[in-house]
């Protein structure tokens, strides 16, 4: 992993990478996120995204799985190499509600799926309880 360049975190907070097309919902979901306590970096893009995820410390990712330059489950795949042996926990987000699409997304290293539209509290529980599950296996 790279060191941190040219994005400030004082490394107290939880660093939440938002991988959204949809700019007002990418803006609402980091409103709520910083509103949490998170430190929250948005990518609208899949590409800019992993590279951001290479060069940045990142704790946690939330993924739409439909992104203008390549699938989220893609991106998944890409961030799983990144990290490992190191587990990024990957909460998808994503208007596609088919058991098949769910099925995916976990088979492709996601380790949440919640689908659009997802309550704030809901987004926000979960997301906490992934930080300390990882925070206690590495403990």
């Amino acid at each position: 992993m790279a060191e941190n360049k040219g994005y400030t975190s004082d490394g107290s907070r939880a660093r939440i990478l938002v991988v959204e097309d949809e700019e007002a919902l990418a803006r609402l979901l980091k409103s709520h996120l910083e509103r949490a306590g998170y430190d929250v970096h948005v990518e609208h893009k899949g590409k800019p995204a992993l590279v951001f995820a290479a060069e940045h410390r990142t704790d946690l990712v939330v993924l739409d799985l439909m992104l203008p330059d390549m699938s989220g489950y893609n991106v998944c795949v890409e961030l799983r190499k990144l990290y490992h042996p190191w587990i990024l926990p990957v909460v998808m987000l994503t208007a596609l509600n088919q058991p098949k699409h769910q099925l995916l997304g976990f088979s492709h290293g996601a380790r949440a799926y919640l689908t659009k539209p997802v309550q704030a509290i809901e987004l926000l529980d979960t997301i906490a309880v992934m930080l300390h599950r990882e925070a206690e296996r590495r403990a």
